[in-house]
């Protein structure tokens, strides 16, 4: 049999439940730890920002009054899915970030876990972090959680999957909506992702997916008046003071993160689920 020519592919971006080509043309070779081609990745645009703000903004209403109960059990059928391509989810994390596959293996375990796990908080976040408050006089007065809105996610660097779940599961948990921007090095985890996304019943919008280099596109999330939170975690440590300045500007919420990355294996808490919720208390008379 003669040899052939493999046909290398070249991805997409995810934005408003579909899967478009960056506006710019732009693409960027993937490779693995020995520097071996895997695929071309779409180079995402400012104009590719902006439409996926624009997309998770649309799609934020829908899912924000959705029930806790549906929110959890659309991730937990995200789970499913994640579960269903479990061994491309191992190929491509070993290949992504030079592990052997035993332990590409446990992470990708440990990701399919941990989306689990946030999808089981949907519907008791409100039990747990909301009230019912003391009042002297004839009032009731209760404080209920409720989403911040449309979350940028700048993803860790280094951990492909199990970062990426950490940092973005706990946004859509919660009632908001996300935009992320992928590793740039090792985006082929996040791509198969938005393809889970798309095929799951996560409404278009309520996650997008870009691809690019955060340095570049974190700047026009951070100054972008539509976004209400910036998640920094995948900038550099040097870039985030300047990210932090431009969020000011729109009175954005910005999460305070470590400098490098975290044990992502580490046990989960409700650390990132109070960060992307507003406490909202009313006030009602009693009835005489």
């Amino acid at each position: 049999m003669s040899d052939r020519i493999s046909v290398a592919k070249t991805y997409k971006l995810y934005i408003g439940g579909k899967f478009p080509r960056s506006e710019s043309g732009r693409v960027y070779p993937v490779t693995d730890g020995k520097g071996k081609f895997l695929a071309n990745a779409a180079h995402a645009s400012r104009k590719d920002v902006r439409d996926a703000v624009v997309a998770a903004r649309k799609a934020f209403p829908g899912w924000s009054s959705a029930t806790a109960y549906n929110r959890g059990q659309v991730l937990y059928r995200v789970a499913e899915v994640l579960e269903g391509r479990r061994d491309q989810f191992i190929a491509e994390v070993s290949s992504s970030e030079g592990l052997a596959a035993k332990k590409a293996e446990s992470l990708v375990d440990a990701a399919i876990d941990r989306w689990v796990w946030y999808a089981g908080w949907t519907d008791k976040i409100a039990t747990v972090l909301g009230a019912a408050n003391p009042v002297a006089g004839p009032y009731f007065s209760f404080t209920v959680p409720e989403p911040t809105g449309v979350v940028a996610v700048l993803a860790p660097q280094s951990s492909s999957l199990l970062g990426l779940v950490e940092v973005l599961a706990p946004v859509l948990a919660t009632g908001s909506t996300a935009v992320v921007v992928s590793s740039a090095e090792r985006p082929l985890p996040a791509i198969t992702l938005s393809e889970v996304l798309a095929t799951s019943d996560v409404p278009g919008g309520v996650a997008n997916i870009l691809t690019g280099h955060a340095s570049e596109l974190g700047p026009w999330l951070a100054s972008h008046g539509d976004v209400n939170a910036l998640d920094p975690t995948g900038a550099a440590a040097e870039d985030r003071p300047g990210l932090a300045r431009e969020a000011a500007n729109t009175v954005k919420r910005v999460l305070t993160v470590p400098e490098a990355e975290p044990d992502w294996t580490s046990a989960p808490d409700l650390t990132r689920l109070r960060r992307y919720l507003e406490a909202k208390t009313v006030w009602h008379p009693l009835g005489v």
